[in-house]
């Protein structure tokens, strides 16, 4: 996943404030910690990841605090989460944007997004020939990325 315009990032980062305000909550330090990085991240970051990457800045934030951060962020609407079948959530941002589907690699856990316009045109053709009104999608799918195959014949 490209990572967002730094502008983009803190555009979001604004509606999440005004979010916390409008719902009485307290906007924090932690908080904002925690949402840059998801804002920023240029992939689909996990807990483990999110806390990785701040204490490598420097930053202390609970494991908890980045829990319920996140928790508010996904109930703001600003942040999806996601789950590929790790066995754990990653996150991501949720800007303006259209909609975007992954490719998920089984090796290594590398998330891709793709857009394809013949895709979006199709899914609700699909759902209309099988008696369904489509309203949403996700599609995901799940294979070895180029990096992963190319290192496996690498070592043939």
């Amino acid at each position: 996943m490209p990572s967002l315009a730094s502008a983009e990032g803190a555009a979001l980062l604004e509606r999440f404030r005004r979010y916390l305000r409008e719902h009485r909550q307290p906007v924090t330090r932690q908080r904002d910690l925690v949402a840059q990085t998801v804002f920023l991240s240029d992939d689909h970051p996990s807990v483990e990841g999110i806390r990785r990457a701040l204490k490598e800045r420097g930053e202390h934030v609970g494991t908890a605090t980045v829990y319920r951060t996140l928790e508010v962020l996904v109930e703001s609407g600003l942040v999806r989460a996601q789950d590929f079948g790790e066995g754990f959530k990653r996150y991501e941002p949720m800007p303006a944007q259209a909609d975007h589907e992954h490719l998920i690699c089984e090796r290594c856990g590398r998330v891709v997004e793709f857009q394809n316009d013949r895709l979006e045109r199709m899914l609700p053709i699909i759902a209309d020939e099988h008696g369904f009104q489509h309203q949403r999608h996700r599609v995901e799918i799940y294979g070895v990325c180029r990096e992963c195959l190319q290192r496996e014949l690498g070592g043939l």
